[in-house]
């Protein structure tokens, strides 16, 4: 097990799907989590030992169909696969991670819903303002705007993000002002910084200046913008050439509803 301990160190917060030959094993809490959710036998691994820990695991070929079940659940799934022929070496097979899939960032087709996007938020606590970003990575829609609390969540509810991206410090600032419902990510608070969000935007759209997007004065929203190209990077998911602009959310643009007047119309 060291060699999965050492993988699993990398990723506490992720179920791991750690492939051993034909199957996707899952061990100790994320064998118990995954086996309520998809539904599969949870046996022990080393029963009666020292070392005695939950098992669960499904064949390599059935990836699609229990993938996206983790994910709605609303699990980060890191998926360990076998980086050699187990044929070609003597020793320990060598893996590693080669994809990390969250609620808000996937590219499998299993896991999006083709009639909707799928939009993982960001959401930054100013001193006066509070800024949000979206990105629906598999269409490569980028949104931000800024605002008061009520209009944040406006678009929170609108937008309905699969997952939320938070500074640690305002995990319960989130909490008390928008609730328990969303699936929510927390970020060090390093990374919600002006000049690095300005950077990380400008370096990815090879631009001097925000100015031609039309948001160079939404200072939290660009704030927002920045932790979500983090967020991609920590997530392994650096094809990102198709996203090429990133909008400034037009309050005219959409008829707002807050979450008293979608829940009552069960949308």
């Amino acid at each position: 097990m060291k060699q999965y301990n050492a993988i699993k160190v990398k990723y506490p917060d992720a179920c791991l799907l750690f492939r051993v030959g034909d199957f996707y094993e899952t061990f100790g809490e994320d064998a118990v989590r995954a086996a309520g959710i998809l539904g599969i036998v949870l046996t022990k691994r080393g029963a009666g030992s020292e070392t005695e820990t939950a098992l669960a695991g499904f064949p390599h070929h059935s990836l699609n169909t229990y993938l996206p079940k983790l994910v709605k659940a609303g699990l980060r799934v890191a998926i360990c696969d076998q980086l050699e022929d187990p044929k070609m070496t003597k020793t320990i097979v060598k893996r590693g991670v080669t994809e990390l899939v969250t609620p808000g960032v996937s590219m499998n087709d299993e896991v999006l819903n083709s009639k909707s996007n799928n939009f993982l938020a960001s959401v930054y606590f100013g001193r006066k303002n509070l800024g949000v970003s979206f990105l629906d990575v598999s269409t490569g829609e980028f949104l931000t705007a800024q605002g008061n609390e009520e209009y944040i969540d406006k678009l929170l509810q609108n937008f309905s993000p699969s997952e939320v991206l938070v500074p640690k410090n305002d995990k319960n600032s989130f909490k008390e002002t928008f609730g328990e419902d969303f699936h929510t990510f927390f970020l060090e608070d390093w990374v919600y910084k002006e000049d690095y969000a300005f950077e990380s935007l400008t370096a990815h759209f090879s631009t001097n200046s925000l100015k031609g997007f039309g948001i160079e004065e939404l200072q939290e929203g660009i704030i927002a913008s920045g932790a979500v190209l983090y967020y991609l990077s920590e997530t392994q998911h650096n094809k990102v050439q198709h996203i090429t602009s990133i909008q400034r959310i037009a309050e005219d643009a959409y008829v707002w509803m807050d979450r008293f007047t979608i829940r009552n119309l069960e949308l």
